[in-house]
């Protein structure tokens, strides 16, 4: 399954960078991140390995993604991996007047396992919507420091 989101974000693509990479912001961004580790690698290089976990409600998901390109301030990609689920992601960031960067992100997916499989058949839109739901995420933090993190009490 193949598909393309496409977001315009008001912050120039310096800033949109900065606040992209680094890597204590994920958790703004990313619901239900509780935290990662490096398996191999240097933080956000190409060739890294890094542990992402999750908790989504009473589940909870462990994540391997592999740095496959990096060439900021133009391009990001990276292949992530979980039980059932393999996808590539491609980013490419444009810079549109100075002020506002648009961000299209290219998605592979391919899954394993009849569950899966029959998720994939019956709800496509459910991997799309996704994937559109963390871009919306991080346009909220990067322009309004809008956070998905849960605040201590």
């Amino acid at each position: 399954m193949k598909y393309t989101t496409q977001s315009t974000v008001n912050l120039a693509r310096d800033e949109f960078i900065k606040k992209l990479d680094d890597t204590e912001n994920m958790k703004h961004w990313q619901p239900g991140l509780v935290g990662y580790s490096i398996l191999s690698g240097k933080t956000i290089a190409a060739g890294a390995r890094i542990k992402l976990r999750y908790k989504l409600g009473k589940r909870t998901m462990v994540l391997v993604e592999t740095i496959i390109k990096r060439n900021l301030p133009f391009e990001f990609h990276a292949s992530d991996e979980t039980k059932g689920v393999h996808d590539i992601q491609k980013n490419y960031f444009k810079d549109i007047d100075g002020s506002t960067t648009e961000w299209i992100s290219e998605y592979e997916f391919q899954v394993s396992g009849f569950k899966m499989k029959a998720i994939a058949l019956q709800m496509p839109s459910a991997f799309k919507k996704q994937s559109l739901k963390y871009v919306q995420n991080y346009k909220a933090f990067a322009e309004k420091g809008m956070s998905v993190a849960k605040q201590p009490k």
